[in-house]
């Protein structure tokens, strides 16, 4: 039977996390206590006290505990672009996402314990998960543009939302396969990321077809604005006149 990992095998010693610079340490210390004990168990001042660092050098680093989350994703972030190579850049930009996003899920396993435990305790927490969200937009834009996937443009935010979700649903998966091969995890990810390219062809056809639509509607708009500042010109009115706050809109503050 495999031997359940213990977070002092799978992140850095105490020893080593005092040479850490503090925000690197934090990190270190918050997800060695998260495969150990329960999220919501867990204080600033325990976190403080496994990094080694005062409170004050806590505050200067992270705001909260939730924010020191942020600072493990821009870890990992850091680490699959320093890994990032040109071998797959004639691939297609399926295979280019694959690899990139299955570096990510190697670079998170050392703390797949700590990981697990936290997305149990936060699973019902709206307002956790909608701010672990924003975390996730922002990861995934480095890790499409290292992909060579661009995320500007009308669709772009949309393909941003799309891979966190996958992502996610990917993760789910992840963290309950034990398999070292991780096939399981392999076949959502190809499965989500082909799912990705159909829905994304299916945008791009709808975009296409309301191109007209879109332009009509925008030069209504221009159309309207041009009479309205043609009216202001004409209009000798008295800008307060009708306004107890004045013309100021900042009168109002």
């Amino acid at each position: 039977m495999a031997r359940t990992p213990k977070a002092s095998d799978v992140t850095t010693s105490g020893e080593e996390t005092a040479r850490l610079p503090p925000r690197e340490a934090i990190v270190e210390a918050l997800m060695r206590l998260a495969a150990e004990q329960p999220w919501n168990d867990i204080e600033i001042a325990d976190i403080a006290r496994e990094a080694g660092v005062t409170l004050a050098e806590f505050r200067d680093a992270y705001p909260s505990k939730g924010a020191v989350l942020g600072g493990f994703a821009r870890m990992i972030d850091k680490q699959v672009l320093e890994g990032a190579s040109d071998d797959l850049d004639d691939e297609p930009t399926r295979e280019r996402l694959f690899d990139v996003l299955m570096r990510r899920l190697d670079a998170m396993d050392p703390y797949k314990p700590a990981l697990r435990r936290i997305a149990f305790a936060l699973r019902g927490d709206l307002l956790s998960l909608a701010a672990l969200n924003q975390v996730a937009l922002n990861s995934q834009r480095f890790m499409l543009a290292s992909a060579g996937i661009g995320t500007e443009g009308p669709l772009g935010r949309v393909k941003l939302q799309g891979v966190a979700i996958a992502f996610a649903r990917v993760m789910e998966v992840w963290l309950d396969d034990d398999d070292p091969a991780l096939a399981r995890t392999m076949a959502a990810l190809d499965r989500e990321i082909r799912n990705g390219e159909r829905f994304m062809e299916r945008a791009e056809d709808v975009r296409r077809l309301t191109a007209p639509f879109r332009a009509l509607a925008q030069s209504l708009a221009e159309g309207g604005r041009r009479w309205r500042r043609r009216d202001d010109r004409h209009d000798d009115r008295n800008e307060d006149e009708g306004n107890p706050l004045g013309g100021d809109p900042a009168a109002a503050i």
